[in-house]
């Protein structure tokens, strides 16, 4: 009897993330051909709205939105100062040009440069960047033995239902790290804003899977209220990467927003 109570009193204690499947937004994935799955988390009551709930709520290599948590992990301990601190690349040739010079954060994560954040990673150190990333409770919290490359590669993975509840607490400050770390971190992740909305968000590209998976993920102040989302879909084809986001955006004015 009194483990049935202690069940009972830890399934009343636990929140309630009740899911509504939205049709508008599945055709808008049908229209546009592709398989994926989008999912806003409402703050204000905790609801979960979006397309593919059992899609949402698998996880997957988190790619380049977990730049997001290794920001924060690296003001946290102190591996930067600031935002502003220049990191080096290393001096290799990349991929892109524009990850072939040294710079901040606040510019390191505008053009996703995974050279920069991997010698951030490698400052932090595995120990660290382990007891945070479990302290973060970020998916399955799994870094491995290697510290600058478990985002792309794995073993770390989270859904998209977990993306929207990390990136809800940091929208609020309510992560268990300095405020200071998170109020830089939401700086450096405003992308865009109009009259009575701000918008904020991160894009990844996982390519460990056959197809790859494009991720955009990120939190939106609208007239007073909050609301954070998560999209992941499959890439087959690298020039359909812009999807990401426009699919993004499509989803958010379907519910009435932005």
């Amino acid at each position: 009897m009194k483990s049935l109570f202690a069940l009972l009193t830890l399934l009343l204690a636990s929140p309630v993330w009740a899911w509504q499947e939205q049709p508008k937004i599945a055709e808008l994935f049908q229209v546009a051909g592709v398989r994926g799955t989008f999912v806003l988390l409402d703050v204000q009551d905790g609801s979960l709205r979006g397309h593919d709930q059992a899609r949402a709520e698998t996880r997957f290599i988190p790619a380049s939105t977990f730049k997001l948590a290794n920001s924060l992990i690296g003001l946290e301990v102190g591996a930067v100062k600031d935002v502003e601190q220049l990191l080096p690349y290393g001096g290799k040739p990349q991929p892109y040009k524009a990850w072939e010079r040294d710079m901040g954060l606040r510019e390191a994560i505008k053009v996703s440069n995974v050279p920069v954040y991997q010698e951030l990673a490698r400052r932090i150190g595995l120990p660290q960047m382990s007891a945070k990333v479990r302290q973060l409770d970020y998916g399955n919290a799994e870094i491995g033995s290697q510290v600058d490359n478990f985002w792309l590669v794995g073993p770390l993975q989270i859904s998209a239902v977990e993306q929207t509840r990390f990136l809800a607490r940091l929208a609020q400050g309510q992560l268990p790290l300095a405020a200071t770390a998170q109020a830089q971190v939401r700086e450096i992740a405003r992308l865009e804003q109009g009259v009575g909305w701000t918008l904020y968000g991160k894009t990844g590209w996982a390519d460990s899977y056959e197809p790859d998976i494009g991720w955009w993920v990120g939190w939106l102040e609208q007239d007073g209220k909050l609301y954070s989302f998560a999209l992941n879909i499959d890439m087959p084809q690298p020039d359909t990467s812009g999807q990401r986001i426009e699919l993004g955006k499509a989803s958010l004015r379907a519910l009435g927003l932005l």
